[in-house]
């Protein structure tokens, strides 16, 4: 197994203080398992990218519900300090909810013979699931780890991991905790 890890969205726009944001005390709560999971991958030798929402002023997703934020090149589309990062880690900016939809992720995984994607950050039940799936549907093994995941409440997170615990392309689409990931890695 050659795993990467992906990291998705735990930008500083989701982190703000006396935000509004559902999912802030939720994210908060995993910041301790993704620094976790992203030294142990680290120590093993797998690399960690961190993909990040990165919309444009007036991008169509804004025309739902959802207010402006995370806009490209601003500092709250950059990952939070409350995160280790290291010099070798990439930041990949993305526009929709996959990271690897419209971006080079792809690409990036097959240089460094990956065939395993390991997937954590927010939101679980979005951006979450769809990288893991859309990982599984170019045909990599693909992992959403509970532990270092949230979503804007504790019953979706469950509610979503559960739909996925028992399926039928087990050992190929599992949902793992971060001691599971680095025991087996």
């Amino acid at each position: 197994m050659r795993p990467a890890i992906i990291v998705v969205d735990m930008i500083k726009d989701n982190f703000l203080p006396n935000t509004r944001n559902p999912v802030t005390p939720h994210a908060l709560a995993i910041v301790p398992q993704v620094n976790q999971l992203t030294a142990g991958a680290r120590q093993r030798g797998w690399p960690v990218v961190f993909a990040c929402d990165s919309f444009l002023p007036g991008d169509f997703i804004f025309q739902g519900k959802m207010k402006e934020c995370a806009l490209r090149d601003q500092p709250g589309s950059q990952v939070t300090e409350l995160l280790e990062r290291q010099p070798t880690d990439v930041y990949l900016p993305k526009r929709r909810f996959s990271a690897f939809f419209k971006t080079d992720l792809d690409q990036t995984l097959r240089l460094w013979n990956v065939d395993t994607v390991i997937v954590c950050g927010i939101a679980t039940h979005f951006c979450v699931l769809t990288t893991a799936l859309d990982a599984l549907c170019l045909d990599f093994r693909a992992f959403i780890v509970e532990d270092a995941s949230a979503a804007y409440s504790a019953e979706m997170h469950q509610q979503t991991l559960g739909l996925f615990r028992k399926n039928p392309l087990y050992p190929l689409f599992q949902v793992l905790t971060v001691d599971q990931i680095l025991h087996q890695g």
